[in-house]
């Protein structure tokens, strides 16, 4: 398979999953979390463990995105946040569904309260910040240890792996709130990773290779690193899998978008990255 002569081929999906995800974002707006739109809080001691599956036969009826933790040294106290906005009434009834199945001694939750979106637009500023700075830096410092085309192709190749996640999430309604974000971070550092390995054989191979020959160069070092970028994201899904199948719900919430993020990312070094970079140097040989 000749990944560079059928970079229009990998432009084309990428491009068309990330149209179809902008709109139904724009139409039916991102499936967006307590975090960000303002909610209900309510924790319940409830003596012991309980199966967030179980509790959220009884969330489900109010807020079927409500997010559940479990907190406290022995994880017996629940902690139900809810994108729904709940007056008293509604969490005291809400409290008693689970006062009544469990039999509590408890006459009110040891929390409930309501909070506004404040929260969410204070992580919404710091998370563009940090993408913005962390994009800059990486500008730069590519462009010292390579080629301003380098730069160019690796920061682009970051924005697709950016739009494409937050496509998937468009497309298939799943929340979107703080651990997301965290997660997003943490994959735009480890997608860059593989795209530096690439590029870096790309510059070993440019030293002794013909002039503009900038496809073949490529070609043949995408082949030269494949393997290496697969089996290192495989051992990496290996463990975020692990943790998404045993780890508890605040821990799934941060494992999914790390799980699609490093696919995306390791599809983007080998599909995406170095084909921009060819069309660059083919247009602006001498950057």
């Amino acid at each position: 398979m000749n990944i560079i002569k059928n970079k229009k081929i990998w432009f084309s999906l990428s491009l068309i999953i990330i149209i179809i995800g902008m709109i139904l974002g724009m139409i039916r707006g991102y499936n967006l979390g307590i975090d960000f739109t303002g909610g209900t809080l309510i924790e319940i001691q409830m003596k012991e463990y309980i199966e967030a599956t179980e509790i959220r036969e009884i969330t489900d009826g109010i807020d079927k995105n409500a997010t559940i933790n479990h907190i406290g040294e022995t994880k017996d106290i629940i902690q139900i946040r809810t994108t729904e906005n709940l007056n008293n009434e509604a969490r005291m009834e809400l409290f008693g569904l689970f006062k009544e199945k469990y039999s509590l001694d408890e006459s009110q939750p040891l929390r409930s309260e309501q909070f506004g979106p404040a929260m969410g637009k204070e992580i919404q500023n710091k998370a563009l910040l940090s993408v913005i700075i962390a994009t800059i830096g990486m500008l730069i410092y590519i462009t010292f240890r390579f080629q301003l085309s380098y730069g160019i192709s690796a920061i682009l190749a970051l924005t697709h792996d950016v739009l494409f996640v937050l496509a998937i999430y468009a497309i298939f309604r799943i929340p979107l709130n703080s651990p997301f974000v965290a997660a997003m971070l943490t994959v735009v550092g480890y997608s860059i990773n593989d795209t530096i390995v690439v590029f870096d054989r790309i510059r070993e191979n440019m030293k002794h290779a013909k002039k503009n020959a900038y496809e073949e160069v490529a070609e043949m070092s995408i082949k030269q690193t494949i393997s290496r970028s697969i089996n290192t994201s495989l051992t990496t899904l290996l463990a975020i899998i692990a943790l998404y199948i045993f780890g508890v719900e605040s821990i799934r919430e941060f494992t999914l978008p790390l799980l699609t993020g490093i696919m995306v990312g390791t599809y983007s070094s080998i599909f995406i990255a170095s084909p921009i970079w060819v069309l660059i140097k083919g247009k602006k040989g001498n950057i």
